[in-house]
């Protein structure tokens, strides 16, 4: 018979051949699997990395970490910035509604705990450097009050993260 006439249709040609295998079995084309060829270990050579491959992805990690820190430390201080202009924000708010209700803004000895006695605010926040917001009546410039932060030193002036955050 000449295969390349007549090739095998549904499994012909998957049944063992006469005189071949254990005699009776059929192979079952369904269960038959592939297997991947495993290499064998060579007597006398060590399995793992070598010392320069481990290096190299040190240094990798490395490289990576640092353009990481580098690009997430200034959000952080951008965050500390934003979250105290907000807290002022919502302080001066406090103040202003304070004086709607008393025709006056709070003194200098009152401060900002005015606003929580007489619920303008629930509660009376710390900066992000957890220093106390501060409040002067008079405030700066000719101004009714002031509320500010000291930024991230705790002591006036400054600049940048250091810098001194107002109404």
């Amino acid at each position: 018979m000449n295969t390349f006439e007549n090739p095998p249709r549904n499994g012909e040609g998957d049944q063992p051949q006469a005189g071949g295998g254990v005699e009776g079995l059929r192979a079952d084309p369904s269960t038959t699997t592939l297997r991947a060829a495993v290499p064998l270990p060579v007597p006398g050579r060590i399995e793992g990395f070598t010392l320069v491959e481990l290096m190299v992805v040190l240094v990798i990690i490395g490289l990576l970490a640092t353009i990481v820190i580098l690009n997430v430390m200034p959000a952080a201080d951008r965050a500390a910035v934003t979250k105290a202009r907000a807290d002022i924000a919502t302080l001066e708010q406090g103040v202003e509604m304070y004086r709607l209700d008393n025709q006056r803004y709070p003194t200098g000895e009152e401060g900002l705990q005015a606003l929580v006695s007489g619920d303008y605010i629930r509660r009376l926040p710390n900066d992000p450097w957890n220093h106390p917001y501060r409040y002067s009546a008079p405030g700066r410039e000719g101004r009714p009050f002031t509320i500010l932060t000291w930024g991230a030193d705790g002591r006036e002036g400054g600049s940048g993260e250091n810098a001194d955050i107002a109404n």
